[in-house]
């Protein structure tokens, strides 16, 4: 779950309808920063059991994990807290997460050992990459994006992940009767959130419009805080009907 701007992956995926459609352009801003003792014994010690190196082509999930159980991806999991309290308490899921930040993976890499959990497994690369070549269409039952960076100021807003044309590739990737949650603490980025996902013909709302905040879902610290003073946060809870095509 990332809090901060340093290394959350942010689309610029085109629009179809934009002249410039087709062109790569990265979909992450990367500034690596300071590496803990922790955080590099964990990226040694761990890394080459959790961590799944990109590679341009279909992922097996089953050999992946070991086993054959629902999958959630997770987009942007910051240091990793949220990620690990979810799979903590899900066992029976299996949680993706794809990060570009290396002291975050090396959090998340960290909790896992502390916490000897054994489903979740890491990709460092572009989200986008990993979507379009790593993970299979109709394949995930679920996806989280929980408080990707909001790229405040207005001239920045295009660089939001959460756009048209990266709504619909994530969605093709989730299975018929699966699910996408996502959580910003941007009003005005929750209006543009609600705004696409309302736009995209292949989900539904759970919710008239904003969500209540699903138990799975743990408070972070820094969220706890921002609801102390008055700040907003918002849920959007989107499924996947079964008659999509």
């Amino acid at each position: 779950m990332t809090q901060t701007p340093p290394a959350e992956p942010v689309s610029d995926v085109p629009d179809a309808d934009n002249p410039h459609f087709g062109r790569r352009i990265r979909s992450f801003v990367l500034r690596q920063g300071h590496l803990s003792k922790g955080q590099e014994r964990a990226l040694e010690e761990f890394g080459p059991k959790f961590c799944i190196t990109y590679r341009p082509e279909a992922l097996d999930l089953d050999g992946a994990f070991g086993r054959h159980a629902p999958r959630v991806l997770e987009i942007g999991f910051g240091m990793g807290g949220a990620t690990a309290e979810i799979a903590a308490g899900l066992p029976g899921t299996d949680f993706l997460g794809v990060e570009v930040h290396t002291p975050g993976v090396g959090s998340l890499l960290k909790l896992i050992g502390e916490q000897q959990l054994a489903n979740i497994r890491i990709v460092q690369h572009d989200a986008v990459e990993v979507l379009e070549q790593m993970i299979a269409p109709d394949s995930l039952d679920g996806a989280h994006v929980f408080f990707p960076d909001p790229w405040h100021k207005k001239r920045h807003n295009k660089r939001r992940l959460i756009q048209p044309a990266f709504v619909k590739l994530l969605v093709s990737r989730i299975k018929p009767g699966g699910y996408l949650h996502l959580a910003t603490d941007w009003e005005d980025y929750a209006v543009q959130m609600l705004e696409v996902l309302a736009a995209e013909p292949a989900l539904q709302n759970t919710a008239e419009g904003y969500a209540p905040r699903p138990d799975y879902r743990p408070l972070t610290k820094f969220e706890n805080r921002g609801l102390k003073l008055g700040h907003g946060v918002w849920d959007l809870v989107f499924t996947k009907p079964a008659a999509s095509r």
